[in-house]
């Protein structure tokens, strides 16, 4: 019952929001370069950022992304674990990355690739995944607003392929986390442009508090599972399943979201002592 609230509340809430995160009803609705290249998406997402720069400054830090590369710009901890250019995305144009053509391999990870489907300079840019049907589609589009300021909107399409249990796995990953991703990656290109990159600590923050808030919940889950059930268990489910989904998908300040982990952790101690 916990997780049919829990799971009713990401369909009719968090997932509306997280599939559109920072994009205009216009952005999410207009056609985008790459939509042609799944035309029924099981997965499609629209984010968008305004960033204090002209396409020319923001095109470079697009261009040499990727694991081995330049990095992602966001979680470094997680998404340039085991890159031989280091933990830390860069924070200055590579130029030793920044001339690929059409068709080049794109590592994701240590064990994923995707490959350049589109070069646009200063316009956009698209990844495409190997598969032969409906593959994977991210593009990053560039919108100029004025002379001074830009939108970098991003796009993914992708189809579930739940046959697959390597596959499948990354895209529950895609459904569930990659809005955390993609919107770190955002703010970490607008950061770059605009030469204000937040410390590290900031991001070991961040991640302690997702992942905090995420087993707190699995594990009030399990718990329900494995003992009586009371009302006590059941609120304690409820309640760290609502944090979860406000850690994860709701606008809310860090320092906010660290106070609700402390308290996800400190309601389920507490009912566990009271079993006992």
């Amino acid at each position: 019952m916990v997780l049919l609230f829990v799971a009713t509340g990401y369909m009719l809430a968090c997932r509306p929001y997280q599939l559109r995160w920072g994009a205009t009803d216009a952005e999410f609705e207009r056609p985008m370069a790459g939509d042609e290249l799944n035309s029924n998406p099981s997965f499609l997402a629209t984010r968008a950022i305004t960033i204090e720069g002209s396409p020319e400054e923001i095109w470079p830090w697009l261009l040499q992304m990727g694991y081995g590369r330049a990095g992602y710009y966001g979680y470094d901890l997680l998404e340039n674990a085991g890159s031989p250019e280091g933990l830390r995305s860069a924070d200055e144009i590579l130029p030793r990355f920044q001339e690929f053509i059409v068709g080049d391999e794109l590592p994701i990870s240590a064990v994923v690739s995707m490959t350049f489907h589109t070069i646009e300079p200063n316009r956009h840019l698209i990844w495409l995944g190997s598969e032969h049907t409906d593959p994977g589609a991210f593009t990053w589009a560039l919108y100029p607003l004025d002379e001074d300021r830009t939108r970098l909107v991003s796009r993914i399409r992708w189809t579930y392929h739940p046959t697959s249990i390597g596959i499948f796995s990354l895209e529950l990953f895609t459904e569930f986390a990659d809005h955390i991703a993609v919107r770190k990656i955002l703010q970490g290109v607008k950061q770059r442009v605009e030469q204000d990159i937040e410390p590290m600590w900031v991001q070991y923050v961040e991640l302690f508090t997702f992942i905090c808030t995420l087993f707190t919940f699995l594990t009030a889950l399990a718990l329900l599972c494995w003992h009586r059930l009371t009302w006590r268990a059941w609120g304690a489910g409820l309640i760290t399943g609502a944090i979860w989904l406000t850690t994860w998908y709701a606008p809310v300040a860090n320092w906010f979201n660290v106070f609700l982990a402390i308290f996800a952790i400190g309601a389920l101690i507490r009912n566990h002592s009271l079993r006992d």
